[in-house]
């Protein structure tokens, strides 16, 4: 029988203390209302019914910082009152038109909202420790991931890398109760070992080590990657919706294409050398994975599924079906949901049957596990079924007995031995290599990081030797992990909201730059107007409480 892993991945930016709507805490609390909170009494449905459901999910140290914080109990209040005053107004806006239909609807939406809102209460409003209590009985396996999920291959300074990696991973112990083995690369985004130049203004850096050797740093210990970088099948591209063949629409099972140098379904050691800890990597399979997150021809797409796009303003509320491929807003027709709860159902069976299909296939050839990683936030959140889908998903195949879900973990623990491979660069955006984050529209990010880099690792061995400068040092290394975050020049590439990326990372470089110049050393005179600054910007910018012993390790003190 075929190991299966279900990967989920749950990341957003600091959005804390930066407004509310469209783009501050609103998008934080909306996913915890739409995906993780969902995700939790999911997740507690199948404990009950004793139904295997051994998901490894990929938390960021961002996200988790900021579910943690207290700041975050607050703003999620103030979002859940505003959802529940919208209904109500809804409510008396139908009824009054005499759409009892719609009134329906919305007190649906009023009785789920008011649900939420008591199982917060009940977790103690710790969505952290309910994840950590999972993995503690064995339902979950928790993986890390870069502190602010900065995109690795474009850094220029090996310190960065490591400072992300080092930092994200002692966060995750402090946050989780226990050191990572599996690590989230920002945007599976991977450079191997050799030259490094990616643009005209980089600096020169010359020969440079594989993203595995700082992973082996850190002490991590697989990752997941897409099929074309293994060189197992054609780049998907996570955030575009590529031509999808026949074979899923209908009840037909996926059917495992051909691959090319490699079968995405076995777990590769990278660029492994002897006496070295080895690093496997876990190939994300295309066969499995796209007719899950593919809006256009996956189960998203199905008409009777809740319309993501078309939302009932002022409330924010949603009334809609997909309805169908190519109808505009202006069609849609009136969701129901019980036909979007059928659909889920369904499409879990199906999934599952698939799955079994794949499996079969891939076994003959040698395969021994299907790893389908996905963004947590399509579940819930884009997809408003999908946490059912993934529930009845498992429920579905505990009931078939036809593959066996594990964790990625164990599934490489039960190995005695594995293939080597050298990974090509690239990623799982947008043509599958890193075009997605240096392009024409975001060149410039990085013409303005990369000497910011630079100047940081200058002025932070002195500021490391004297603790006066620490709570500086401390913000510095603050504004630099999130100016570094891969969200900005993503948001700027898609063209949504690109105002609002650009204004947030040209605000942490401008704190950054600020400073560096207070440790300087030849401008400590003024330490006191420093000191003030830095505690100022911490107002608004404070995740991680102390980047210090991460920031000495990666300059290897």
């Amino acid at each position: 029988m075929m190991d299966f892993v279900f990967a989920l991945h749950s990341h957003l930016p600091w959005v804390l203390h930066h407004g509310r709507w469209p783009h501050g805490s609103d998008w934080l609390t909306e996913a915890a209302v739409d995906t993780y909170l969902p995700l939790v009494e999911a997740l507690e449905g199948l404990e009950h019914a004793d139904v295997a459901a051994p998901i490894t999910l990929g938390v960021t140290p961002i996200l988790a910082n900021q579910l943690a914080h207290p700041s975050f109990r607050v703003e999620l209040a103030a979002f859940l009152a505003q959802r529940l005053e919208a209904c109500d107004d809804d409510i008396a806006t139908f009824t009054g038109d005499g759409d009892d239909a719609l009134a329906r609807l919305a007190g649906f939406w009023k009785g789920r909202i008011a649900r939420l809102e008591r199982t917060f209460a009940r977790l103690d409003g710790d969505i952290i420790g309910a994840l950590r209590r999972f993995e503690d009985v064995g339902r979950l396996e928790i993986i890390g991931s870069a502190a602010t999920h900065g995109f690795l291959p474009l850094l220029a300074r090996d310190e960065s890398i490591r400072f992300q990696l080092l930092l994200g991973r002692s966060e995750h112990k402090r946050l989780f109760g226990r050191a990572p083995r599996g690590c989230w690369l920002p945007e599976c985004a991977y450079r191997a070992a050799g030259p490094w130049r990616p643009h005209h203004a980089a600096p020169d850096s010359g020969d440079r080590v594989g993203i595995e050797e700082h992973l082996r740093t850190a002490e991590f210990r697989w990752f997941f990657t897409d099929s074309h970088l293994a060189h197992a099948g054609q780049s998907l591209s996570l955030y575009g919706d590529p031509d999808f063949p026949a074979g899923r629409v209908g009840s037909d099972p996926i059917g495992v294409e051909p691959q090319g140098e490699r079968q995405p379904y076995r777990a590769y050691l990278v660029a492994p050398r002897a006496g070295a800890a080895p690093v496997h990597a876990l190939v994300r399979d295309p066969a499995s994975t796209r007719v899950v997150w593919s809006r256009s021809e996956g189960y998203p797409g199905d008409g009777g599924y809740l319309e993501f796009h078309k939302i009932r303003w002022p409330g924010g509320l949603r009334y809609w079906r997909v309805t169908g491929r190519g109808v505009d807003l202006g069609g849609k027709e009136r969701y129901d949901v019980n036909v979007g709860r059928a659909r889920a159902w369904r499409d879990g069976r199906h999934f599952a049957t698939a799955l079994a299909g794949v499996a079969g296939a891939a076994a003959a050839e040698g395969g021994r596990v299907i790893a389908a990683p996905f963004d947590t936030e399509l579940f819930g959140h884009w997809w408003y079924e999908g946490v059912d889908f993934l529930a009845d998903t498992y429920r579905a195949i505990a009931h078939q007995g036809r593959v066996r879900p594990t964790t990625a973990s164990h599934h490489l623990g039960g190995l005695v031995s594995s293939p080597a491979v050298n990974l090509a660069d690239g990623s799982w955006g947008a043509n599958g290599d890193y075009s997605m984050w240096l392009g024409p529209k975001t060149a410039w990010t990085w013409e303005a990081l990369w000497p910011l880099e630079q100047a940081f690792w200058r002025v932070a061995p002195g500021a490391l030797d004297d603790p006066a400068t620490h709570t500086i040092l401390a913000q510095a290394a603050r504004e630099l992990l999130l100016a570094q975050s891969s969200d900005w020049q993503f948001i700027i590439s898609t063209g949504a909201a690109a105002d609002y990326a650009e204004k947030r990372f040209s605000q942490h470089c401008n704190a950054l730059a600020e400073m560096i110049e207070g440790l300087e050393p030849g401008r400590r005179g003024d330490l006191s107007t420093a000191l003030r600054r830095a505690a100022e910007l911490r107002e608004v910018d404070d995740p991680f409480p102390d980047p210090i012993p991460a920031l000495a390790e990666a300059l290897g003190r």
